[in-house]
């Protein structure tokens, strides 16, 4: 099953990445010891854990407690938690809506608006494609046309918003803008793919331009912060490129080509950062690599198109091991576990049908675009189901949230609020 380049590779890779991860599990668990949010796309660490209570592993009826539901306009953007606010950015009508509402109940709180005219090219969704972000008392979001939007989280009021594409006058994407941005340390970074300005850094105080990196066309990937070795780098997956930034400056730490060599082709799924490691896939030929951070950029360990191609969603680490999509979307993908430094594949489960995939300590949480989820082991042994239920009807695009043993999902009309809670 495998095509895997050799380089670099052995046993030294299992014992750094394991002592590292080690090390950064147990101060961003004790970091969540407090709010438990899931405050930006694939929740705090923007690797798709979670961080909160314990879920249960089987449910009374067969399914999960629902808690309230409610309806939403149009998007695929996910919701986010801070608090007792959950965020839903969506489109009603001729308005991009972010809306808080009491996590709990459903019951809004707030609404900002503001106005919009994207059509989707290919027939599908005309809502907005970013999650929220949640940081510094603000919210920022990002719009299908690319309008960037700060909003006091406590009030609803804006507090400065910038139209991108007229500033910076970047082409429509495929499927419109979709990559939610990165705050860091005062400063909203993001994708924006202008021809001059491809990387803008905004002050998240005044929405005023910091810095901008030219020439790297936005993707519909969401970028990530990590320190690697005691360096703050800031990693995107742009439409050409695994390109390592520092936050303050934007000057560049590292590039890496990453990209399929036909126009019709995206790269969405995030980069996934596991001690020292970076993990990047993509699909239409590009396939997955692994590479080690190092002082003079990066070294590889392994690439293949064979191994984990992820299309849209991102995959999941756990104990050295892989678990996520290979395959395209509309082909009906597989679910596989694959071990990080080898990339063997573990176990496979063929034409599994895309979705979205979270780690709960143990458990993988799975979303199917069908609607229906599952609770699984997070085990290279085999893929084992402990519990699944259909909550929504397909179909289910947007990621889910997952705060304080609760799981809000939304399909393209409907947000609902359960309880995974023990």
């Amino acid at each position: 099953m495998m095509a895997v380049s050799e380089a670099r590779r052995g046993a030294a890779v299992g014992r750094r990445w394991s002592a590292a991860v080690g090390s950064v599990w147990l101060l961003a668990a004790g970091a969540a010891l407090g709010a438990q949010d899931w405050s930006h796309f694939l929740g705090p660490g923007r690797d798709g854990r979670y961080l909160g209570p314990p879920l249960a592993r089987s449910w009374a009826g067969g399914s999960p407690r629902e808690l309230w539901r409610r309806p939403v306009g149009e998007g695929f953007a996910g919701p986010v938690v801070s608090g007792d606010r959950l965020l839903v950015f969506h489109r009603v009508r001729d308005r991009e809506v972010l809306e808080a509402l009491d996590a709990g109940t459903g019951a809004p709180l707030w609404r900002y608006e503001s106005p919009t005219t994207y059509r989707d090219d290919f027939g599908f969704d005309e809502g907005p494609r970013s999650a929220p972000v949640v940081a510094g008392g603000r919210v920022y979001t990002f719009g299908a046309q690319g309008q960037l939007h700060a909003v006091d989280l406590n009030t609803g009021v804006g507090v400065w918003s910038v139209d991108t594409r007229a500033r910076f006058r970047f082409r429509k994407a495929f499927f419109g803008a979709a990559g939610s941005p990165l705050v860091e340390d005062g400063r909203v970074i993001a994708n924006v793919g202008g021809p001059s300005d491809g990387i803008v850094a905004f002050d998240a105080d005044s929405g005023d331009v910091l810095w901008t990196v030219a020439g790297e066309e936005a993707s519909y990937s969401s970028p990530v912060g990590a320190t690697l070795g005691g360096v703050r780098h800031a990693l995107f997956f742009t439409r050409d490129n695994l390109v390592s930034l520092d936050p303050a400056t934007g000057s560049e730490r590292f590039r890496r080509s990453w990209r399929a060599r036909i126009r019709a082709s995206v790269n969405a799924a995030t980069p996934l950062v596991i001690g020292d490691l970076v993990f990047v896939s993509a699909q239409y030929g590009t396939g997955a690599g692994l590479f080690r951070v190092a002082a003079s950029g990066l070294d590889e360990i392994w690439t293949s198109n064979d191994v984990m191609s992820n299309h849209y969603a991102t995959s999941v680490h756990r104990d050295g091991y892989l678990y996520g999509y290979h395959g395209r979307q509309e082909f009906g993908p597989s679910l596989r576990a694959v071990a990080l430094e080898s990339g063997d594949v573990a176990w496979d489960v063929p034409r599994f049908g895309a979705g979205s995939v979270l780690l709960a300590g143990d458990l993988l949480v799975v979303m199917r675009e069908s609607g229906e989820l599952l609770l699984a082991e997070a085990s290279p042994a085999a893929f084992q189901p402990v519990a699944r239920a259909r909550l929504l009807r397909g179909t289910v695009r947007a990621y889910p949230a997952l705060a304080g043993g609760r799981l809000y999902v939304r399909n393209d009309d409907t947000l609902l609020a359960v309880d995974l809670g023990q």
